[in-house]
């Protein structure tokens, strides 16, 4: 599945409270990574914005085979390679002054680490829902991909990353109230 591709402008979406409603009513804390439940709840009550998906992002090796593995990585290295299954939340956001705030907020966090975090859209996305895109953790190499086997190290960086982008949300929702 392609999750990747090039950033779309936000364009006039007339039905979006309607969408938005319909896609909510259909969301539930089961559905969605405990590490992140309530950033996607906090990011679902802004009315210019909601999220269609989200993936924490999960690393499997070895022994650990479980596709939806939430633990840490070691601190030491025990595994050469690493299927690293791609961290992202798909948003939709409505094309208004203060979606338009959020959007460029969002396209400003990839200065994390611009070769390893992508503002994007995704194409089904957007066929399904217009104005929808993905920020998504994921070496530039694989953007257009939803898994990736990496080494250790590059897994050990990866996780960083993902963990300090999930931080810098909620940072970006503390600060709602400015945008």
């Amino acid at each position: 599945m392609e999750t990747f591709t090039e950033l779309k402008a936000l364009v006039e979406n007339p039905h979006y409270q309607g969408q938005r409603q319909i896609c909510l009513a259909g969301l539930n804390d089961g559905m969605i990574d405990k590490p992140i439940i309530e950033l996607i709840i906090t990011f679902n009550k802004l009315p210019y914005c909601f999220t269609l998906q989200s993936c924490y992002g999960h690393f499997v090796y070895n022994s650990q085979k479980d596709t939806h593995n939430l633990d840490p990585l070691p601190e030491k290295e025990v595994i050469a390679k690493v299927e690293y299954r791609i961290a992202y939340i798909a948003f939709c956001i409505e094309n208004s002054a203060a979606g338009r705030r959020l959007f460029a907020a969002l396209k400003e966090i990839t200065n994390i680490d611009p070769e390893n975090i992508q503002f994007c859209c995704a194409e089904w996305f957007w066929n399904k829902q217009i104005n929808s895109y993905a920020l998504q953790v994921e070496p530039d190499r694989f953007k257009r991909q939803d898994t990736a086997i990496i080494d250790f190290e590059e897994a050990l960086h990866i996780e960083k990353i993902r963990n300090t982008l999930f931080v810098r949300l909620y940072e970006l929702l503390e600060n709602t109230k400015e945008m």
